[in-house]
């Protein structure tokens, strides 16, 4: 199964840059889409089913903000929208796809960018969620949790690490809450198999951050450990631009 992780930053925008065509060539048996900024009646269903997806869709109740999606080729066996919680549910934060024996996640964790209450909104929706996901495991046992985590876990992880010490996203007390998660029984898929510097999946439009490759590896593909053993790949494919994110693939047999 090769599952794609997006944070499309609008699905309408991608869309009119050409995300449906790529979508078409790359033919991921399932993709899970961040801040879509839609819902369902603006956003061409149709052209989605003629390439063969299922999907679902769990946008915010406010307008042009957060959301997520699954596209899937395979029709899953269940589907759960949110954590019920509504003070995050209302944000369209989680959503789940149940694949016989096992769940995919579209995730999309909050950003503190914003100021000192929305981080700790963040801080407080972190310590739900990994209390929520453990919880979840004891009943869907093999999860892959895929979407923006809106964290840089290690150093290896952010162009810059030095300078964005005291930056929202690569905070002291996020990357421990990150290390903490892994610790609890969770892989990065991507570290796991690729050691090296340099691979991130967002770059601020600014000073021409991408194209220097200043950026950040924000999105995941979070695995239970025990599916570590299946993992057979896991990259990351900064030349699509159709975002400031760039689009996350894990494979497992």
């Amino acid at each position: 199964m090769r599952i794609f992780s997006y944070n499309v930053n609008g699905i309408r925008a991608a869309i009119s840059k050409g995300f449906l065509q790529w979508l078409e060539e790359y033919s991921p048996d399932v993709i899970c889409l961040q801040e879509i900024k839609a819902t369902q009646d603006q956003i061409p269903l149709m052209e989605i089913e003629m390439l063969g997806y299922h999907h679902y869709w769990f946008p915010a109740k406010k307008k042009g903000y957060s959301g997520v999606a699954i596209l899937s080729k395979i029709k899953p066996d269940n589907v759960v929208y949110g954590m019920n919680n509504p003070l995050y549910d209302d944000e369209g934060r989680f959503l789940r796809a149940d694949f016989g024996e096992l769940s995919v996640v579209s995730v999309y964790h909050p950003s503190g960018t914003s100021g000192d209450e929305r981080q700790d909104f963040k801080m407080n929706w972190l310590d739900f969620f990994h209390n929520y996901v453990n919880e979840l495991r004891k009943e869907r046992p093999q999860l892959v949790i895929s979407g923006d985590y809106n964290i840089c876990h290690e150093a290896i992880d952010i162009h810059d690490p030095i300078r964005n010490a005291k930056s929202s996203g690569f905070l002291p007390e996020e990357r421990q809450w990150f290390t903490d998660f892994l610790n609890d029984g969770y892989t990065d898929s991507f570290r796991f198999l690729n050691k090296e510097p340099h691979h991130y999946s967002w770059w601020s439009y600014r000073a021409n951050a991408k194209q220097n490759n200043k950026g950040w590896r924000i999105d995941y593909h979070i695995l239970t450990d025990n599916l570590n053993e299946r993992l057979t790949s896991a990259s990351i494919m900064p030349e699509v631009n159709f975002s400031d994110h760039c689009p996350i693939i894990v494979e497992i047999n």
